[in-house]
């Protein structure tokens, strides 16, 4: 995997990438884990194993309004139950709001982030993007964003989908950091403990692709190390939603985990005859980390409606 290739003008050189290999799987407890959620642990997992490396579960609760009550423990008992163990202490992103703050203070004394009184409606006019502030009225408690040049394209290489370019200024502008209701942003926590728990690379769904600019940016202005990264493919419905937006996100049956791993394994572009003598959970995970091919993960999506066999609960 490659670091990032052109830094934004006027910007420092990335801080180095630790050594060794450390991945994660990093889930919002918004439901139980579906097929979607499945192929990116059981992918970040195997490419974790297939570098030697660590393989870390990180719980991104930061949006109450948004959680299902018990998902976190339930996600947690699906991931044990399909031998998908972390080599580390689960961490929760709800308890490290000191170290997210330290870094909006950071950027703050920088003049790199300012408050913003901005709502989405005063936004509508720049089809939400923000390049200055043009709030009708003085929030009690605004966002905190960051300031981002005009001039600012973020390229990097995907070990998946390739090079990846993105002009964060016209794209995407100023991006929220903290928002006006207190919680804290995904760009800002992700950034954060990647850093903060010496992640080098970072394996999810393609969903989050346009994300890894802003967080590149992010990575320099708090002189931070950028990590590898790889976005594998989604698992969608019939209708081409991704599908933890669609009714069929149905969670995963924890009486049958093989045929599960087995179809996750497929997805990811495997040789499926490679698990077929596979016995037990240890044993197809054993099996799977012999023969596992990263050059063989698909770019294009995965339709659900040609794994309802195995991705849904049985009637």
């Amino acid at each position: 995997m490659s670091p990032i290739i052109d830094p934004c003008p006027s910007e420092p050189a990335p801080a180095a990438v630790p050594s060794g290999y450390r991945g994660r799987f990093a889930p919002s407890p918004t439901g139980d884990l579906h097929a979607g959620s499945l192929l990116a642990a059981f992918g970040s997992w195997l490419l974790a194993r297939a570098a030697g490396g660590e393989w870390w579960v990180r719980i991104e609760d930061l949006d109450p309004p948004r959680e299902v009550a018990g998902a976190a423990e339930r996600q947690l008992d699906a991931l044990a139950n399909l031998g998908l163990h972390p080599d580390a202490p689960v961490v929760r992103q709800s308890g490290r709001g000191e170290l997210y703050q330290q870094a909006v203070d950071r950027l703050l004394a920088a003049g790199r982030a300012f408050a913003c009184h901005c709502s989405r409606t005063d936004l509508l006019a720049s089809g939400g993007i923000h390049r200055q502030c043009v709030a009708r009225i003085r929030r009690p408690r605004p966002a905190i964003r960051l300031r981002v040049a005009d001039v600012c394209r973020i390229e990097f290489v995907d070990a998946v989908r390739g090079r990846q370019s993105q002009d964060v200024a016209a794209e995407v502008g100023d991006f929220v950091l903290k928002r006006a209701d207190g919680y804290w942003a995904y760009q800002l926590a992700v950034v954060v403990d990647d850093a903060a728990q010496g992640i080098t690379d970072v394996v999810r769904g393609a969903d989050l692709l346009d994300s890894t600019p802003r967080q590149i940016l992010l990575q320099r202005a708090l002189g931070l190390p950028t990590p590898h990264y790889a976005h594998l493919p989604l698992v969608t419905d019939a209708a081409g939603n991704k599908l933890s937006k669609s009714d069929a996100a149905d969670p995963l049956d924890l009486a049958r985990p093989l045929p599960a791993l087995r179809q996750a394994w497929r997805a990811l572009g495997q040789d499926s005859a490679a698990l077929e003598r596979a016995i037990g959970v240890p044993g197809l995970l054993a099996a799977a980390r012999d023969r596992f091919d990263p050059q063989r993960i698909p770019k294009a999506a995965i339709s659900a409606a040609s794994h309802n066999t195995v991705f849904t609960i049985p009637d």
